[in-house]
């Protein structure tokens, strides 16, 4: 079903919304009842964007706005006019060199069975933001909202903190050039 075209019968009011995305400019005519979910998935193609619980609990559907992780299923696609969002896809640089914490989830297998891992993905990436070195109890608070059904949180927290270690190591290296 496309964003821009409401089924037969049916009344919709549109919103037209302008932002960023993983650094390219995006704008789409929107239902107002759209979510960022729907708006990433099925208007951007970004399938990175996991659907699961749809009501905010799991995390799997994490993006960040303006460098916060939100869920995407519980956020009107409105509510990002003029934002930048990313998305899993936009982690990888141009040359498809890995990003620190897609290389770390890969060398620590914190990836598992791979559902929870685009939101634990986007997660990290705000965390080190805000926190380059994180303590372990700071990594398992932040990742705490989102749920991985493996049950396997040991590999993740290790892989974020080894995302930690790359990043730091990454800013030195430009540091010194």
């Amino acid at each position: 079903m496309s964003l821009e075209s409401p089924e037969s019968g049916q009344e919709t009011f549109t919103h037209n919304v302008e932002f960023e995305l993983n650094g390219s400019p995006e704008r789409h005519c929107v239902p107002t009842s759209a979510t960022v979910l729907d708006l990433l998935r099925n208007s951007c193609g970004k399938q990175g964007v996991r659907a699961s619980c749809e009501r905010s609990v799991c995390g799997a559907c994490t993006v960040l706005v303006d460098d916060l992780p939100v869920a995407a299923c519980s956020t009107f696609a409105f509510d990002i006019e003029g934002a930048r969002v990313e998305t899993v896809e936009g982690l990888a640089a141009q040359d498809g060199t890995l990003s620190a914490q897609q290389q770390a989830f890969s060398e620590c297998g914190g990836f598992q069975c791979g559902f929870c891992t685009s939101g634990m993905l986007m997660l990290t990436t705000g965390l080190l933001r805000q926190n380059p070195q994180p303590n372990r109890e700071e990594i398992r608070d932040w990742i705490s909202s989102n749920t991985c059904r493996c049950t396997g949180y040991e590999m993740i927290l290790e892989s974020v903190e080894r995302a930690a270690e790359l990043a730091g190591a990454k800013q030195q290296d430009q540091a010194s050039e």
